[in-house]
């Protein structure tokens, strides 16, 4: 079955996206549709998790999504964030994105290289501050793991949630191959697409527990990525069509 259709279930790219590039090389359509998107809780929801933001003398942020949710409660509830505040970003690129909120040269802000283990120094060299994690209402096991193995003082606060995007206006048996980065695009696939029957559909899945949720919904998995040879998607995607033609 040659593939003439894919939907990958995320924004669309950029204009040198290696998508754009697979589907001019091998006269194939790319759609982009996000399946899921992010919905901000409001001041009386965080209320009823008995958070209190000015009891709190640091800050982990782990996305751009979790800066800007976290700065809209505070103005929600008139809690003005004071200057001495603690950031501690699992990136530099999260912690350049606090300039959208902040004077940024005037704070005290860390960061670590990219995963959230690279924080751990941090919390030892910073050990005494009160910590908030502003977060969705799916957090990785993996920081919570190394959180609770930090020995600070920290609390969760749900500051928005991954949902469903309505799909409504897309045939699904439109297309060859189906795209998907999360267990939660997984999931709103079955929400939007109640009787949706695989057959001869592939379906890519990019990380292991996006694997696990395809296995648990009943779906096989046709393209995995990552993997040693195939570090990306794309590059995944395009060593599957390959094979398909040969």
């Amino acid at each position: 079955m040659k593939i003439k259709s894919i939907l990958v279930s995320q924004p669309a790219p950029n204009e040198s996206s290696p998508y754009l590039e697979i589907a001019r090389k091998e006269k194939i359509r790319i759609d982009f549709k996000p399946f899921i998107h992010v919905e901000g809780v409001d001041a009386k929801d965080l209320r009823t998790q008995k958070i209190d933001l000015s009891q709190y003398t640091g800050i982990i942020f782990t996305s751009k999504n979790a800066i800007d949710h976290y700065f809209r409660l505070a103005e929600e509830m008139r809690f003005a964030v004071p200057d001495s505040m603690r950031y501690i970003c699992q990136s530099e690129a999260i912690a350049n994105y606090l300039q959208k909120h902040i004077v940024y040269r005037k704070r005290k802000i860390a960061f670590g290289e990219r995963t959230f283990a690279d924080l751990l120094p941090l919390f030892k060299k910073f050990p005494s501050e009160k910590y908030l994690l502003p977060a969705s209402d799916i957090v990785s096991p993996d920081i919570q793991k190394v959180l609770d193995s930090s020995g600070i003082d920290w609390t969760k606060a749900t500051m928005y949630k991954t949902v469903s995007s309505n799909l409504s206006e897309i045939n699904i048996a439109d297309y060859d191959m189906l795209v998907f980065f999360s267990r939660q695009g997984i999931k709103s696939l079955g929400e939007n697409f109640e009787g949706f029957k695989q057959d001869k559909t592939k379906i890519a899945v990019f990380g292991a527990t996006t694997e696990q949720a395809a296995v648990d919904a009943g779906l096989r998995v046709d393209v995995m990525a990552p993997s040693k040879e195939t570090p990306s998607m794309t590059m995944a995607i395009e060593k599957y069509i390959r094979s398909l033609e040969k």
